[in-house]
């Protein structure tokens, strides 16, 4: 049974769907079955992966508004080992049906039920907002990855996110955890790096992540010709970053027997 691990913080520009794809499509080259869920409307992770509109069949829309099973939305990908479900919400009205439709926590946990045998992982690509949408992604979540660009506005997020994190555990989740906090955009030597860095570990040290993914141009490149870094430039600093922290997931979570539940 796979390990549903969400991607959030209610910041943009942080790296959040750029840590989605590419860990997903590490864990598949580290020969992961891994399935991506997109559910941030914005649909970034779709271009990210090379899907324009007419590739995509159906998506997270319809999963919300009970029309297809999640089966039928999943979609291959150029890694043998990643499949991926994209946010098809293109219009303003989609949009209202989706946040409405969103309301109900369980839609996403009852859907991936059909599913979740299939992989060792599940990532889930959230918008950056705590609230609708996000709460279905966590209540139908094992851990939480948070990723944090240095500086003050994302350490702030940072607390936001733990205290709704609470939140869900009250409402909806109980055994919701921390996966770890992920720093992105990592400036080695930078002041504001530094400082950041500091103040994560005094407040959060037991979450930090051992990976750093480093300040990288040819992330944004990569998306640009509709591929996750690996493929694209698999030798590069950022690539490499982000296998390493596929593996160090990997060794954690030791997915031969995720939480006690053996999924050979």
């Amino acid at each position: 049974m796979g390990k549903i691990i969400s991607v959030c913080i209610s910041k943009g520009g942080v790296g959040k769907t750029t840590t989605a794809v590419n860990l997903a499509a590490s864990l598949a080259v580290a020969e992961k079955k891994t399935l991506l869920i997109d559910v941030d409307p914005f649909g970034s992770a779709a271009i990210a992966l090379g899907f324009t509109s007419d590739k995509i069949k159906a998506g997270i829309f319809e999963i919300f508004s009970f029309t297809k099973s999640i089966q039928y939305t999943i979609h291959k990908t150029e890694l043998d080992y990643l499949d991926f479900v994209p946010a098809n919400i293109n219009s303003i009205s989609l949009d209202e049906k989706f946040a409405k439709s969103s309301e109900n926590r369980i839609i996403l946990k009852n859907a991936l039920k059909e599913v979740r045998n299939l992989y060792d992982f599940i990532i889930i690509d959230c918008p950056p907002v705590l609230r609708g949408i996000t709460t279905n992604a966590l209540t139908a979540s094992d851990s939480v990855l948070i990723p944090v660009k240095c500086g003050h506005l994302s350490l702030d997020a940072v607390d936001k996110l733990f205290q709704y994190i609470n939140w869900i555990h009250e409402i909806s989740n109980p055994d919701l955890d921390v996966e770890g906090i992920l720093m992105t955009m990592y400036e080695k030597n930078s002041k504001v790096t530094e400082i950041s860095e500091r103040e994560l570990k005094l407040r959060y040290n037991e979450y930090m992540m051992k990976t750093n993914v480093p300040v990288s141009s040819l992330l944004n490149e990569a998306t640009f010709y509709g591929k996750p870094l690996c493929l694209y430039k698999i030798n590069s600093l950022g690539a490499i970053a982000y296998l390493n922290l596929a593996y160090e997931l990997i060794l954690k979570n030791n997915t031969n027997n995720i939480n006690g539940r053996n999924t050979e």
